[in-house]
């Protein structure tokens, strides 16, 4: 009977193609799968236990001298402690304004890669962040984190795709604009243009007003480090803190520590940093209370320097907000965190607000191939085990829109571009020289003093081009091909982009710097000839080289013709090969490299503001260092500097004239960056902004269906007939402005 059944059983297994008498045996590529999705189950348990939760703190407009660990007269103790039990970064760089800062912290990426060249965002205008460009909050959303931000936006919101929720962050709680009434959150963009701004995700936030900002942006970090669970999912939160930026309102019992202060001003702005140490001491107990801390890294940071009228201080260094100087990049910055391998120290590594987005995806193990053309490094290691910086410069910005002066431009300059003789306009030339004098306040404008200015020339040892290469350039349009790099032939053939920035703008060159400055950038490029100057043909070199400089630098910023790239491989040969200048000095540019730093155009007020120590404000204290540095040389005669900032941290001594070989470098490195800067984009203020039109509250007014972007074709020009009219003088509205002032004083002083 059993061999029976066997036979029967191993029929039926032949019939149904199944083998009954051995055991059920996985297929080899069955185990394989199933290791592979385990080994992947324990690697995304492991990579979300590493996850640290991030907690970004940034500061509005504090000064480096506006922090306790700075300056023991600002009462903040728990900042101070935070930075004494983490890394202090004392070599770390920001943007001298808002939006600036701000999109580089996002994007990881240079303003001259986002079209934000050009000062900030306002609230007319049809601008924000590149459509297509990447954030920092999307990379970490891409990771598995859950990203929220809280606070001050300043980065446009004309339609809904500018959005912070639409940008990476799941919620945001904030206001849109760039400066908010701390109680009422009524924001202004000009006279008569104000409306309300607080928003709740994409919906205005209405009901709030007589709550005090900072406070309110507390208690909403807090609710969201409540809600959200820590061992579920890693977290990222941008604390954007509206304090410490104008108006100076807070409320009086943070003034109360503070009454010994003479200045009043100061008295109000200290209070509003010790309501941020608050604030800031209340977000980090909840990271302890809700189970953050042991896994967290807290970074803080200012967004730019301090505003010496409005109280900030950015003692002892040189310039202020909205400047290139130290005093508005170098910002106060720390990390904290029990993850860091090395702590209780300070950095003095060379660090950028771009270098955040690569490192924090990098520390979130997020993707960063994925984000191209990033500005940043990724500086975790250096942060935490101290390592050497994988930064070695910085380009702090290069903005063609900004130049200094008013009235006419050099007509060479103009017509050249558009293709007409550039011979022709010589005597127009000579013409307006007196009116560039009188245009920037040259003492004796009708004396004419270039030659007496350019006698420290043969100290310097430059060496003039070869005359016989001269004279042909004097006299003809287009160049041959093997006197100078290729690209001066191609800007001289591409489109002029000066029909969309404001030619009327265009800087006025002093005389009286001209003939020293000027020569001295052209003539750097022939260091290594020796042969001897030629006076007769300076004035015919200059009047050249000048119109030759602003027909082509004005064009760079368009990066989209590849034809118009510096060769990669060499770009110093511009200045060793060429005899043209490099640089456009009249341009506002700024840069790093190592430890020097080279400014070229107008970079904004240099003078150094000492401690606002006396009651009055801002005379009596702003004129103490003004009378100690009375030696130095008026900045409106210059338009060229060099700093040794590993040196000379203040900036007080200018090395531009000693060394000429260095500022050729730089000039070159500014001429590399600047050949891969896309158009600036900077559009015209839009009516249909207006609150008025919205129910009064600042909100997205253009379709999603509309394509601003391409509506202005970058920068716009501002014709004749824009110009303000000039008001009529009136004696009785200066009477009342005079009687305004001095009870807004009397009020003040009795706070």
């Amino acid at each position: 009977m059993q061999a029976a059944a066997v036979v029967a059983l191993t029929a039926l297994s032949v019939f149904f193609g199944v083998d009954c008498l051995t055991p059920h045996r996985t297929k080899p590529n069955q185990i394989q799968q199933q290791d592979v999705r385990t080994a992947q189950s324990n690697e995304a348990g492991r990579k979300k236990k590493n996850q640290p939760h991030i907690l970004f703190i940034l500061t509005d407009d504090q000064g480096f001298n506006d922090i306790g660990y700075h300056n023991p007269t600002i009462k903040t103790p728990t900042l101070d402690k935070l930075a004494a039990e983490g890394v202090k970064l004392e070599n770390y760089y920001v943007q001298p304004i808002c939006t600036p800062s701000r999109s580089q912290l996002l994007t990881g990426r240079y303003q001259i890669h986002t079209g934000l060249q050009h000062s900030i965002i306002r609230p007319s205008q049809p601008s924000c962040l590149p459509s297509h460009m990447d954030t920092l909050p999307e990379r970490l959303r891409e990771a598995g984190y859950s990203t929220h931000m809280v606070g001050k936006w300043h980065l446009g919101f004309y339609r809904k795709a500018c959005l912070p929720t639409r940008k990476g962050f799941d919620s945001f709680f904030g206001s849109l604009t760039g400066s908010v009434d701390y109680y009422s959150y009524g924001s202004c963009d000009g006279p008569g243009l104000c409306g309300y701004d607080l928003h709740d995700d994409e919906g205005v936030a209405w009901g709030q007003e007589g709550k005090y900002s900072t406070t309110l942006f507390t208690q909403r970090a807090r609710k969201i480090l409540e809600s959200h669970n820590p061992a579920d999912k890693p977290l990222f939160l941008l604390l954007s803190l509206q304090a410490v930026h104008t108006p100076l309102k807070t409320p009086k019992s943070y003034i109360y520590p503070y009454r010994d202060m003479a200045n009043v001003a100061r008295r109000k702005f200290a209070a509003l940093v010790s309501t941020v140490d608050e604030a800031v001491r209340n977000v980090t107990y909840a990271l302890r209370k809700y189970g953050y801390y042991r896994n967290s890294v807290i970074i803080y940071s200012t967004d730019n320097g301090a505003q010496p009228f409005t109280g900030g201080s950015n003692w002892p260094l040189r310039g202020r907000k909205g400047t290139y100087w130290e005093g508005g990049v170098r910002g106060v910055a720390f990390v904290h965190s029990p993850l860091l391998k090395r702590r209780k120290r300070v950095s003095k590594a060379l660090l950028h607000i771009t270098d955040w987005f690569p490192t924090l995806v990098g520390l979130a193990g997020g993707n960063i191939s994925k984000s191209r053309g990033l500005d940043g490094f990724d500086v975790w290691p250096t942060i935490s085990e101290g390592k050497e910086s994988p930064r070695q410069e910085i380009l702090h910005n290069i903005d063609p829109l900004h130049k200094p002066g008013k009235g006419k431009t050099w007509a060479a300059s103009t017509e050249g571009a558009s293709g007409r003789d550039i011979t022709k306009p010589k005597k127009k030339v000579l013409r307006h020289q007196p009116k560039q004098k009188s245009a920037f306040k040259v003492k004796t404008p009708k004396e004419p003093k270039p030659k007496p200015k350019s006698k420290p020339l043969p100290k310097l040892k430059l060496k003039p081009p070869r005359k016989s290469k001269l004279k042909p350039k004097l006299k003809t349009k287009v160049h041959p091909q093997s006197q100078r790099p290729p690209h001066y032939k191609l800007h001289l053939k591409s489109p002029s982009i000066s029909g969309t920035s404001r030619p009327e703008s265009q800087p006025q060159v002093q005389p009286s710097f001209k003939s020293k400055s000027r020569q001295t950038i052209s003539q750097n490029h022939n260091l290594s000839r020796s042969r001897p100057p030629q006076p007769k043909s300076k004035t015919q070199l200059e009047l050249h080289l000048k119109s030759k400089s602003k027909r082509t630098v004005s064009r760079y910023q368009n990066m989209s013709q590849p034809e118009m790239l510096l060769p990669t491989s060499h770009p110093q040969d511009l200045w060793l090969q060429s005899s043209q200048p490099v640089w456009d000095t009249s341009i506002q540019a700024a840069i790093r490299v190592g430890d020097w730093k080279l400014l070229t155009g107008d970079p904004g007020h240099g003078d150094w503001v000492p401690p606002q120590v006396l009651p009055t404000f801002p005379g009596s204290w702003w004129s103490l260092e003004r009378s100690i540095a009375s030696f130095h040389k008026p900045s409106t005669h210059k338009n060229i500097w060099l700093f040794n900032i590993t040196a000379d941290p203040c900036e007080r001594r200018d090395l531009s004239d000693q060394r000429p070989d260095v500022v050729q470098r730089l000039l070159a490195r500014l001429v590399h960056y600047n050949q891969t800067a896309v158009q600036v984009y900077f559009p015209p203020d839009d009516p249909r902004a207006n609150p008025d039109q919205h129910g009064g509250a600042w909100v997205p007014w253009v379709d999603e269906e509309e394509d601003e972007e391409g509506k202005y074709n970058g920068v716009y020009k501002k014709g004749r007939n824009n110009k303000k009219k000039k008001k009529k003088k009136c004696r009785l509205c200066k009477l009342q402005t005079f009687f305004l002032k001095l009870n807004t004083g009397m009020m003040s002083n009795r706070i």
